[in-house]
């Protein structure tokens, strides 16, 4: 599956396009739409990523073909990931948006060591859901920004079951 306009309307409208990068609330170093930069600052405890250095090279402008680019691969990141982690459930296309976006946002390894996977793997859709829309911290607080993402993930989610 690939994620369809619908969810790439979602994560893009929730990512926000920057082109130049920025620190994001969870204090990585970010550019175009939510392309966190460097992986391995993720490992890092939260005080350590103020000072996680940002290359030369990638402190400048960045052009639309360059954020489209990496969203494009993102996405195809993020989609296989959804796919690898769920291989026995049946999505429809709204729900693999919603999971996309979801992972998108706090990364496969939230996705894979999750109750959303473990619920959606025992085929309970609205615990897993229910659990989603508990997953708006970042930096160890909780964000109206993400409280918003996982309510329009969740609404896309069940789109077609209203």
């Amino acid at each position: 599956m690939r994620t369809g306009e619908e969810g790439i309307k979602l994560i893009k409208h929730f990512e926000g396009c920057h082109y130049k990068p920025y620190l994001c609330p969870a204090l990585l170093w970010t550019v175009g739409y939510g392309h966190v930069l460097y992986p391995e600052q993720n490992r890092l405890k939260l005080s350590e990523r103020k000072t996680f250095p940002l290359h030369t090279s990638h402190n400048r402008e960045w052009s639309q073909e360059e954020v489209d680019d990496l969203l494009r691969k993102d996405l195809l990141r993020f989609e296989n990931g959804v796919c690898r982690l769920l291989p026995n459930v049946s999505l429809k296309q709204n729900q693999f948006d919603a999971l996309v976006s979801f992972s998108f946002n706090l990364g496969l390894g939230t996705l894979q060591r999750s109750t959303v996977r473990s619920a959606l793997l025992r085929g309970d859709e609205e615990a897993a859901i229910d659990t989603l829309l508990k997953y708006c911290r970042a930096g160890g607080k909780i964000l109206k920004g993400l409280q918003r993402r996982r309510a329009a993930e969740a609404d896309l989610f069940f789109k077609h079951i209203k």
